[in-house]
């Protein structure tokens, strides 16, 4: 039997992708790992600003050569300089101010994340048809629980139902093309996810990736700005940060979303087989921030261990179905029936975020909602609690 290409194919596509994209840059660790971020631009504690002048002096640069970028938090600035080595700006201001006693992460650059469907090669690898399977109906004369799920774009030649989520943020060429190109479908299928899951749910989808799955830490930061009514958030996408510190933005973002209201975070743990580093923002989970139970972060099994392509670390919460997940997907040449068989992380998050779902008009509050899935986990995948 011929070995399947088409993951690596599909990797490979989005690595040219990546790699032919002028605003993004890339370090890499000892074992490959990229960090990915945009290229000239920094961001910077507004009361560490002056060390980043001494940054860019360094480097050749003086205060005519800056740029300022809006659309950050209070307290940030967000600067872009053609020709910066943005990594070393960084790092130059990060070591003066923790030599100043702030042990804050005081600039970092805009880091670049991905959706995290399972992209490698492997056992599974890009989505695959399915016949249909069943949507759960939902529960009459309530308006559902609304899950803020920031993604794709929702194509409309789908077996996803109009009337079971809101979007405004459609694909644009519904014609399949995409689906051969990247993650097209991506949002079709973590929403179908949720409406396999529960009555209760009602995803809400908004944009802010491409069709290959990839936004600038601005762009989700600005999304969740927003996210003022939303009680659960899921986010299928990350990626690692320079240093494996937290992201400046969105850490600033998480803390007041987090801090000011009833909301919860679920975030994929990625599909890199990485067992030492943090992924952004699912990491969060297990850092010291006071608003850490409040991420849930969703490593992926198979119904009987962990994959092995699941990202792991003691900043995991729990496990949920990631692998062949059944849901809707798009009408297109290859998925007759609209529905596909995917894996990943990505997908292991919405149904953790549909449980969620239907506990909190008992809970009571997304909170507490949030605490009483991850207890009621009674199933044990390796090291970690797990629901099925």
């Amino acid at each position: 039997m011929a070995a399947d290409t088409r993951p690596d194919e599909w990797r490979s596509r989005r690595a040219r992708r990546l790699a032919g994209l002028p605003w993004v840059r890339r370090e890499d660790r000892a074992d490959g790992t990229p960090v990915r971020f945009v290229a000239d631009e920094l961001v910077v504690r507004a009361e560490h600003f002056g060390t980043a002048r001494q940054a860019f002096a360094e480097q050749g640069f003086d205060a005519r050569d800056i740029v300022e970028e809006g659309d950050v938090p209070d307290g940030f600035r967000r600067v872009r300089l053609p020709g910066l080595d943005v990594a070393r700006a960084a790092r130059r201001v990060r070591v003066q101010a923790e030599a100043a006693g702030d042990p804050r992460v005081a600039a970092a650059p805009n880091h670049v994340f991905v959706s995290t469907p399972f992209a490698h090669a492997g056992a599974y690898g890009p989505p695959r048809p399915a016949p249909p399977g069943a949507l759960t109906p939902p529960v009459e004369g309530t308006g559902g629980v609304r899950v803020l799920v920031l993604d794709t774009g929702v194509w409309l030649n789908s077996p996803l139902p109009k009337e079971r989520y809101v979007t405004d943020d459609f694909e644009p060429g519904d014609d399949g093309a995409g689906v051969r190109q990247g993650d097209a479908g991506h949002a079709n299928f973590v929403a179908g996810v949720m409406l396999v899951r529960s009555r209760r749910v009602r995803p809400r989808v908004v944009r802010i990736v491409d069709t290959f799955g990839v936004c600038r830490e601005s762009d989700l930061v600005a999304a969740l700005r927003r996210a003022v009514d939303d009680p659960i958030i899921n986010l299928s996408l990350g990626g690692y940060s320079l240093d494996d510190r937290p992201p400046v933005l969105l850490t600033a973002a998480l803390t007041e979303l987090l801090t000011s209201g009833d909301r919860v975070v679920v975030a994929a743990a990625g599909n890199d087989g990485q067992h030492d580093r943090p992924f952004w923002p699912a990491a969060y989970a297990g850092t010291g921030a006071p608003w850490r139970r409040r991420v849930v972060a969703v490593a992926a099994h198979d119904g009987r261990r962990i994959c092995n392509w699941s990202n792991t670390g003691p900043w995991v919460t729990l496990a949920a179905p990631g692998a062949d997940v059944l849901s809707t997907y798009v009408h297109h040449e290859g998925f007759p029936d609209g529905w596909a068989r995917w894996s990943g992380t990505s997908f292991a998050a919405p149904f953790v975020a549909a449980a969620i779902a239907d506990a909190l008009p008992e809970s009571g509050s997304a909170g507490l909602a949030a605490q009483s899935v991850v207890a009621g986990a009674g199933l044990r995948y390796g090291r970690y609690a797990g629901v099925a």
